[in-house]
């Protein structure tokens, strides 16, 4: 008995349903990437506001115990006075005294700078 070949039917993507799916996930790409460092971005700038509200609280616990606000960060950090800084935020003191202070910051990889000026001042970005 003599089988007959036949062909077989063969599956599979072709040439071109291929390129409509590589060029798919290149404009899906193209639209991810930038919203994903947007993202990061505000996510930067949050920490560093963050850590400069953060920053206010210890200042005003630091000067219920010495009745002066801190003219150093370093005075702040710690167990004592419970400020803890994020990865890469900065905050420079500009000006402590018994009647105030002036502080901002800024995450290394952020876009923003915050202030505050306290007693009982508010966080500004620029």
């Amino acid at each position: 008995m003599l089988k007959k070949f036949t062909k077989k039917k063969e599956e599979g993507f072709t040439l071109i349903e291929l390129m409509i799916v590589i060029a798919i996930i290149g404009i899906l790409a193209a639209i991810a990437i930038p919203q994903f460092s947007a993202y990061r971005s505000r996510a930067f700038n949050a920490a560093a506001q963050s850590d400069l509200k953060n920053a206010s609280t210890s200042q005003e616990a630091y000067f219920v115990d010495k009745q002066l606000y801190s003219a150093a960060i370093g005075d702040l950090t710690g167990t004592t006075y419970g400020l803890y800084l994020s990865t890469n935020v900065s905050i420079t003191i500009v000006a402590g005294t018994t009647s105030g202070y002036n502080m901002t910051a800024a995450h290394a990889s952020g876009n923003r700078t915050y202030t505050i000026v306290g007693p009982g001042g508010s966080v500004t970005g620029s």
